[in-house]
């Protein structure tokens, strides 16, 4: 058994953590280091570490080891905002009390909770989301915000993503709940105008630049953005319609989430 290090920011290591998933990792140990964040990824045999140059690779010969059981020791539960209890899902700990309960799936696909952007989305939706919504999670990733949402009370979530995988995660993930999920791989064209109260798109400044148009039509309600870190935010600013306004910020690490509303009730 080897054992790949890699150094990095706190922003990059999601993105890092599932490039070593897709390279056949079998366990990943996450520690906070001065300066960064080592990540320690197991392998049975080297790969190419070629990408990860820019991280500092090296390898260590490792003694026979229980590495599911280490990589499942690394992960605790922890608590977003003032509503969410983030659990991994291999663990029985129940929610203190207040709190909702909210399975992890550390794995290949975004949404492991960790990540800035995924807390950010997290709190925008304690905020916005009201009982009975319809709600549409639009680059769903993991499932991770569809089931905060229904956790928070909405009444159907229409969740989606281009990556086919990811939506084979978020099946999987989302399986005692999927009554009220339609989940499909595919993007926003998909979806009918003023089919949802409310939309969260925790995806790249790019992709949000590009779908801001749509979302304008398929929200009648209000709009959260994340995904992107602070410097893009006067682009993402530039690209709203003029039919929405902006209603708050959040940040947190220096990634940020817009939330956003119609000017006039849509009709």
């Amino acid at each position: 058994m080897l054992s790949l290090f890699l150094y990095c920011t706190d922003a990059e290591k999601d993105l890092l953590s599932s490039a070593l998933w897709d390279t056949g990792t079998t366990g990943i140990v996450e520690r906070d280091r001065p300066g960064g964040i080592e990540l320690q990824a197991f392998f049975d045999s080297e790969i190419p570490v070629a990408a990860f140059a820019a991280h500092n690779p090296h390898w260590q010969e490792e003694a026979p080891t229980d590495w599911v059981r280490v990589f499942e020791d690394s992960w605790q539960p922890f608590e977003v905002g003032a509503r969410f209890y983030l659990v991994p899902e291999w663990r029985g700990d129940p929610a203190p009390s207040g709190r909702l309960r909210l399975a992890i799936h550390p794995g290949r696909a975004c949404g492991t909770g960790w990540h800035p952007a995924t807390q950010l989305s997290l709190l925008a939706l304690e905020r916005e989301l009201a009982a009975g919504d319809r709600v549409l999670d639009l680059g769903t990733g993991s499932g991770i915000l569809a089931e905060a949402a229904l956790l928070l009370g909405a009444s159907k979530v229409i969740a989606c993503d281009i990556d086919f995988e990811a939506v084979t995660v978020a099946r999987r993930n989302l399986e005692s709940c999927l009554e009220r999920v339609a989940l499909f791989a595919g993007s926003v064209r998909s979806i009918a105008e003023q089919s949802v109260d409310l939309a969260v798109a925790n995806i790249n400044a790019e992709t949000i630049v590009a779908v801001l148009p749509a979302l304008a039509r398929i929200a009648k309600m209000r709009i959260v953005l994340t995904g992107f870190p602070e410097r893009d935010l006067p682009r993402v600013r530039t690209a709203l319609p003029t039919a929405l306004c902006e209603t708050g910020l959040l940040e947190q690490d220096g990634w940020v989430c817009l939330t956003l509303a119609h000017r006039a009730p849509v009709q």
